[in-house]
């Protein structure tokens, strides 16, 4: 795999969120960038299980949340392995970060991407050759 970005749930989320238009607006360019462009922009089971859980918490039938979840599945997905899981219990230590976002982080790095598209992350931090980009700033 070797991503250019990887995204994380909540830009997904901001896709498919019509009362955020400004973020959504936004959003939608890096789903257009994933359909528009192959193997360029990556994410990973983690981020659709989350995807999935707030699509239903939010009011989205199962059928469609799960139809999404297949769709975004064409994308490069990175598995929950116990090898990511390792991985990210060292990204944990070296930046502090909870479990969940170190499992992010881990995941972007197996993906091969070098920019991991969050409002999560420190806008224009380097976690060690992986920028973290905001674009909402």
């Amino acid at each position: 795999m070797n991503a250019a970005n990887f995204l994380d749930t909540n830009i997904l989320l901001y896709a498919y969120d019509r009362d955020a238009q400004t973020k959504r607006a936004l959003a939608l360019k890096f789903l257009e960038r994933g359909w528009a462009s192959p193997g360029q922009v990556a994410i990973s089971v983690q981020v659709l299980q989350e995807m999935h859980v707030n699509l239903v918490r939010h009011g989205v039938a199962l059928a469609d949340a799960a139809q999404i979840i297949r769709d975004l599945s064409q994308w490069p997905v990175v598995d929950n392995s116990l090898e990511l899981l390792l991985s990210a219990l060292k990204e944990q230590t070296r930046w502090q970060l909870s479990l969940w976002d170190a499992l992010i982080l881990a995941a972007a790095r197996a993906s091969g991407a070098t920019e991991l598209i969050s409002e999560d992350f420190s806008h224009g931090q380097n976690y060690g050759g992986i920028r973290a980009v905001n674009p909402f700033l």
